[in-house]
């Protein structure tokens, strides 16, 4: 993801080979409407996402690539997306400066 022409977030999405054959989902490409929008005229529905978040110090590549200073760590946000249920249908895997970052969130039960 760019930001005013920098990269701020490195993102790497995962569907099964079920769900993604012959699909755009399969191409190393943005999808138009985005994926969820795919998923859903796929016949996917999204019931459950469940995500986990961590930080850690970057690779030699994710510092280089996200142009971090030294001692500067990283956020890595995974999330797991499945239908009511249970059927995985996407993961994504997200790594971001931490410095500056803040995540909200809102849960409805």
């Amino acid at each position: 993801m760019l930001v005013d022409g920098r990269t701020v977030e490195l993102t790497d999405s995962y569907y099964p080979s079920a769900v993604a054959s012959g699909t755009g989902l399969a191409e190393p490409r943005k999808i138009r409407g985005g994926a969820v929008t795919l998923l859903t005229e796929l016949g996917y529905e999204t019931g459950v996402v469940q995500e986990e978040i961590s930080a850690r110090p970057p690779t030699s590549d994710e510092s280089a690539t996200l142009d971090l200073a030294d001692g500067e760590w990283v956020i890595i946000l995974s999330r797991l997306t499945t239908t009511a249920d249970g059927e995985p249908i996407e993961m994504s895997v997200m790594t971001m400066a931490a410095n500056g970052r803040r995540l909200r969130y809102q849960v409805t039960t």
